[in-house]
């Protein structure tokens, strides 16, 4: 009985009972279904962002981050640029200790690709609270497509432990009709 111990200690030489081994056919199942729902809920989920990676010296995105910066920004907020790119272009964030930089300026119902790299740790961006959650890492350069569908104001918080400072890592993205 697979309940008590075998009689000899020796396990591998005694026979699988009917009830471990349906116990193992249920797991093994319940694990091929699990898998084949996470490939079928990848495509057909709503939940999944659709995301690319790209690899970038922090110089270079920098750089980039700043280009727009010093062509769309409308004002100043705690010396913090506030950003307002046109409808359907790149919007570029920086990650660096402990601030996301500058504050971005969306319109609601229009698609953006934003661009999130790091400059110096790696940092998480969540985006509450729509919950939007993704690895910012040194060297690489996230593009998330995001169309606003609500007006407001929307906090940016690091989710990964970056330093001393790392619950001062807030940011704020707004939303306007």
């Amino acid at each position: 009985m697979a309940i008590t111990p075998p009689p000899q200690r020796i396990w591998w030489k005694e026979p699988i009972a009917k009830v471990e081994l349906s116990w193992i056919i249920i797991a093994f199942v319940w694990g091929l279904v699990m898998f084949f729902m996470m490939i079928y809920w990848h495509g057909a989920g709503e939940q999944n962002l659709s995301n690319e990676a790209y690899k970038i010296t922090p110089e270079r995105f920098a750089e980039k981050s700043q280009a727009m910066i010093d062509e769309y920004t409308v004002r100043e907020e705690n010396y913090f640029p506030v950003v307002h790119p046109p409808a359907g272009s790149d919007v570029y964030l920086i990650a660096r200790l402990w601030q996301w930089w500058p504050i971005l300026e969306l319109k609601k119902g229009e698609t953006y690709r934003l661009h999130l790299s790091s400059l110096d740790w790696m940092h998480g961006f969540s985006l509450q609270p729509v919950n939007i959650n993704v690895q910012v890492h040194p060297g690489y350069e996230m593009v998330v497509t995001i169309k606003p569908d609500q007006a407001g104001e929307f906090g940016i918080v690091c989710n990964e432990y970056c330093g001393l400072g790392h619950h001062l890592m807030v940011g704020k993205i707004y939303v306007v009709e």
